[in-house]
């Protein structure tokens, strides 16, 4: 009875994805062979003939009946299509004459599990906007806000300390540092200083080791290069400046302060190793690309890549409005942008092939105030802007994201995602929102 049982499913499978493949038969029929890289799922890759017309859900029923046929799955598995290195999103036909495709030759239809949706986690509330945020490890997050003040939080949403210093509000915060019971972090200001701060895990006391002078306007933006040991700092002045971290200032003898026995309230003051000039107004986003490459972006519609060690500008790309956010990805190698004219832009600065503006992410409504890739997955990154929502975008879907995060009820002004686990955004309705996200393999 049980082998009887098992005969009439696979019938009835097999009837399922042939009726699937034969509706709207007065449609063109087209050649198209499934691939995938997650070998898991793998299934026979010969031709099959299937209408034009069909779309994603009926691709994703005969992956199953055949994944079913051959005993790899026993529920359905939910997956996304490429067709030409692009997720389909329409019918197969649409989507192969946006890209002057033809429909004679052999269609590869290459399949990959679905990315989970990211579930709503944390809602921690803030007295003013979260204008910056950062976490550290398996514990900590980092939130700087309009109250002027930094907060330290565990990743289970409690809140850990209040550390005042700043007098206007908080506009960006990094991680220099972290171990057991020592940790070390930045954070840049309205009131035009970067404050650096080591926190003393143990005792739960946190002092301001170095006051970063020198800028004239609002510090919008901070970046810490690879290895720790400089940032890069812009600002409303238009300058980038260069600045050790280290947590001891050092004299021109490279000996150390605290080595001269000088008091613990030592002239705390920093001042930039480099001062760079180039931008012609605010500079609101930076990020290093490698040890000695930074980039940058602007109010002033440009977009620069820097050499920290020659100090100058080794190359510039123009854009149409603001720049106010920007990230790379050494996995996808690429740097993208979010800018006032409400698209995220994808960039090769390295191309020697074609435009350097490699995609156009079109979906949000309002200004797009924060980008941040995956650290884990070339493909993946988020978005936040004024219209209230984050978004999470795979780069082979260009005007449809994979999903948009609901929960603020105002502007979003600051994401995170450096915890694989963890999506983060600030925003003025005084709350930093937190999405668990699962690691898929791309």
């Amino acid at each position: 009875m049980e082998v009887e049982s098992v005969k009439k499913h696979r019938l009835k499978n097999k009837s399922e994805a042939k009726s699937v493949m034969n509706t709207n038969e007065n449609d063109a029929q087209i050649q198209i062979c499934f691939v995938t890289k997650q070998q898991r799922y793998a299934v026979p890759n010969y031709p099959l003939s299937t209408h034009s017309s069909i779309i994603p859900d009926e691709l994703n029923t005969i992956v199953n009946t055949l994944l079913k046929e051959s005993n790899v799955i026993e529920d359905d598995v939910e997956f996304d299509f490429l067709v030409c290195s692009q997720f389909l999103r329409t019918s197969l036909l649409e989507h192969i004459q946006e890209r002057s495709g033809s429909i004679e030759e052999l269609i590869e239809v290459e399949y990959v599990e679905k990315y989970p949706s990211p579930e709503p986690k944390n809602c921690l509330i803030h007295d003013d906007w979260v204008s910056a945020v950062a976490s550290c490890g398996k514990k900590w997050i980092l939130t700087g806000s309009y109250d002027n003040m930094l907060h330290i939080w565990t990743l289970k949403g409690k809140h850990h300390l209040v550390i005042p210093g700043h007098t206007s509000p908080v506009k960006a915060v990094a991680w220099i540092s972290l171990n057991d019971d020592k940790a070390s972090f930045v954070s840049s200001s309205m009131d035009q200083t970067c404050m650096i701060w080591d926190w003393d895990i143990t005792k739960n006391s946190v002092e301001c080791v170095h006051i970063c002078k020198g800028h004239k306007g609002s510090v919008e933006a901070v970046g810490i290069n690879h290895d720790k040991t400089l940032m890069a700092t812009g600002a409303w002045d238009n300058m980038l400046y260069i600045w050790s971290t280290s947590t001891q200032e050092e004299d021109n003898d490279g000996e150390s302060a605290s080595k001269k026995a000088k008091s613990e309230f030592a002239n705390k003051t920093k001042v930039p190793k480099c001062a760079m000039k180039g931008h012609k107004q605010a500079i609101s986003g930076i990020v290093w690309c490698d040890k000695t490459e930074i980039v940058t972006g602007s109010w002033d519609h440009t977009i620069k890549i820097w050499d920290s060690e020659l100090g100058g500008i080794k190359h510039e790309i123009h854009g149409d409005k603001c720049f106010f956010s920007i990230d790379y990805s050494p996995l996808a190698r690429a740097v993208i942008a979010g800018s006032a004219d409400q698209h995220v832009r994808l960039y090769d600065p390295r191309s020697t092939e074609g435009t350097i503006v490699k995609a156009k992410f079109s979906s949000h409504t309002q200004w797009v105030m924060s980008v941040r890739w995956s650290t884990v997955n070339e493909h993946l990154f988020i978005s936040g802007a004024h219209d209230n929502i984050v978004k999470l975008w795979d780069t082979r879907s260009l005007k449809i994201p994979l999903f948009d995060l609901m929960g603020h009820e105002d502007k979003v002004l600051s994401c995170d995602w450096s915890n694989p686990e963890l999506i983060m955004s600030g925003g003025a309705d005084n709350t930093l929102r937190i999405f668990k996200s699962k690691h898929v393999p791309c």
